[in-house]
């Protein structure tokens, strides 16, 4: 099992997400989120690794009929808090999923193969339950503020130090031996130093901007072809006898070779 949250990570990210500067970020994620999935309203989503409920209810305000799931009781004592009986939630790994194939329309997984215990594992789960597109976003493996996340969790306790980042590359890579040349679109968001600002929000809303490899988050949709699995069968059938006069006509065109054709 990969990273399960205790109360006092949940107490920690709850407070991350609420802070005025992460909360500008989040936006930004949230907006590709929306951007790159593109869901219709009244269709069914499942957010693997819900956490406290933030990318549900932006799901549900978007007119989705939600679905979370989490590994940490703790996490999902906050999302019932927070969301009340508007979503349903479950407890459970995203390497096994609870769900028969194709439950869903959708299914996003916001900040969670960094935690998962098989990235690989709990992208083909997801891919199993949803039948329009996921949505992936991670935490970026090549952005100055991810590398400066790393280094200052060296010194001080924080949720990302057991967090596993990733590249586009590795996104698309993984993608790729699940399902193969399958359509798929990726972006960026947090790119600047600072997380706030009239020019800051500008500048990241560009598409230039969001196409950089190297912004702190990745954003990354797949849209989901049908794929069939065929069987041989064998058939058996009786082949019919020629008749006799169409087999003596035969043998006469034969018999006739070294002389003139029998009419």
């Amino acid at each position: 099992m990969g990273v399960v949250f205790d109360l006092n990570d949940a107490k920690a990210y709850e407070q991350w997400l609420k802070s005025p500067g992460n909360r500008f970020f989040v936006d930004f994620e949230h907006r590709l989120l929306l951007d790159l999935l593109q869901p219709m309203p009244g269709k069914t989503v499942l957010d693997i690794g819900c956490g406290t409920g933030a990318g549900l209810k932006l799901l549900m305000e978007a007119g989705l009929r939600a679905t979370g799931l989490d590994p940490s009781p703790c996490m999902l004592d906050m999302a019932a808090k927070n969301l009340g009986k508007r979503a349903d939630l479950h407890r459970g790994v995203a390497e096994d999923l609870p769900f028969d194939d194709n439950s869903f329309n959708y299914a996003s997984l916001i900040t969670t193969l960094e935690f998962v215990e098989n990235p690989q594992k709990a992208l083909e789960e997801a891919c199993r339950v949803a039948k329009d597109r996921i949505f992936i976003g991670v935490l970026n493996r090549y952005a100055a503020r991810g590398i400066q996340l790393r280094i200052k969790g060296i010194y001080t306790r924080m949720i990302f130090n057991r967090a596993r980042f990733f590249s586009i590359w590795e996104l698309q890579q993984m993608i790729h031996s699940l399902l193969g040349d399958v359509p798929s679109t990726w972006r960026t968001a947090g790119h600047l130093p600072a997380v706030s600002g009239r020019f800051v929000n500008k500048f990241e809303r560009l598409s230039l901007v969001q196409r950089c490899p190297f912004g702190m988050f990745i954003g990354m949709a797949v849209t989901l072809l049908p794929r069939f699995t065929t069987q041989p069968m064998t058939l058996r059938y009786s082949a019919k006898r020629p008749t006799g006069e169409a087999t003596g006509s035969l043998c006469a065109n034969r018999e006739n070779n070294n002389g003139s054709l029998s009419v």
